[in-house]
């Protein structure tokens, strides 16, 4: 059955300067809140990346809602719930041409404490994380409904990986599944083969090792460069990626900042910016050269607000958004392409730390 979240309709008169109502180019804007157990909406001025929280919002999510993504199709917004008992859930919200979201209810049942969500680039599988059981559930997507109908893994429901992941990438192509995990003082990248949603054993010389509490984790647009942020180590790992999905590290990057956690390339494919979670509080910024090697930008970093912990872009590459912990918020940034400058936009306060950005194209 649908359960309306919220009608989440625009007020057009506050809006000022911003685009007139019912614009082709409108975006939105969606972070998890998981101490509220909600979803915060937003209308993203295409203009100058500034954010108008949507009438309505937040809007009721599952327990401890810790991860979100959107179908390639822009329908539909699936949330990850950690803290549903006895098992975790996901949520479908459909999405209005106003931002509005819709969940469908029953929600779907996954493992133990799901916290990460993928997507393949057809919209055609999702892959969900269970932290807490060790494994991931796989699922296909209705492209007309997004309905989720589980695809079975070769030991059983879901795929036993046998580590809590602390970062999840698919390959372009959707047939390589990267998963980043830590035991002891070491950080290391299982790889697997995907087919069909069908999770394969780990590839040949899997786990690659890289540095210790790999959180962070951004492959190139081409496939072809995979980089860890190494929160214990302060340090960006990087890696060639071979024609069968392979790893190779080429590069170890020690940074001056502490607390790396997140990785973001932007659309152009020249820029990273690295989250530095502790006493740093700011983005570092490093153009990447053609063998995926990096060099910090001389005007970098860039402030944020306190323990940034996630980052993502908006698809015109015009725009960053950062999520927040000790402060909560979500902060605006404009990106020069043709210099990886930042320049801040404004923030935007949250009732609670947002684990989880995703943006409408």
């Amino acid at each position: 059955m649908l359960k309306k979240a919220a009608a989440l309709m625009l007020v057009c008169a506050s809006m000022g300067a911003w685009v007139g109502c019912g614009t082709t180019t409108s975006k939105y804007v969606y972070a998890a809140i998981p101490a509220s157990n909600e979803i915060v909406a937003f209308r993203m001025d295409p203009n100058s990346g500034a954010l108008l929280q949507l009438v309505g919002s937040p809007v009721t999510a599952g327990q401890a809602v810790q991860s979100l993504v959107i179908h390639p199709s822009q329908k539909f917004l699936y949330a990850a719930n950690s803290g549903a008992t006895p098992s975790g859930t996901v949520s479908l919200f459909i999405i209005s041409s106003g931002g509005g979201l819709t969940e469908v209810t029953p929600r779907q049942n996954v493992g133990t404490a799901p916290t990460l969500l993928v997507m393949d680039s057809s919209g055609s599988f999702l892959y969900v994380a269970n932290s807490g059981s060790l494994d991931i559930s796989v699922f296909s997507i209705n492209s007309s409904t997004g309905a989720l109908t589980l695809v079975p893994q070769t030991g059983g429901a879901t795929a036993g990986i046998g580590m809590s992941a602390l970062n999840m990438q698919l390959s372009p192509s959707g047939n390589t599944l990267w998963v980043t995990g830590q035991v002891g003082t070491q950080g290391f990248i299982q790889e697997f083969p995907v087919s069909s949603g069908v999770i394969g054993a780990p590839v040949g010389g899997s786990p690659f090792l890289t540095g210790n509490g790999p959180y962070g984790l951004a492959l190139d647009s081409g496939g072809t460069h995979l980089y860890t942020a190494n929160k214990i180590d302060n340090s960006i790992s990087a890696f060639s990626v071979n024609s069968s999905g392979a790893l190779t590290l080429i590069s170890t990057t020690g940074e001056t900042f502490t607390g790396p956690v997140a990785l973001f390339i932007d659309k152009s494919g020249k820029y990273m910016y690295v989250a530095n979670q502790q006493s740093s509080g700011n983005l570092a910024a490093y153009s990447i050269g053609s063998d995926g090697g990096l060099t910090l930008l001389s005007n970098s970093p860039f402030a944020t607000g306190p323990q940034p912990s996630f980052i993502t872009g908006d698809s015109t590459g015009k725009y960053l958004f950062v999520g927040n912990q000790s402060t909560p918020v979500v902060q605006s940034f404009s990106l020069d392409p043709s210099t990886g400058t930042l320049t801040s936009v404004n923030s935007y306060s949250v009732p609670g730390t947002p684990t989880s950005i995703a943006i409408t194209h």
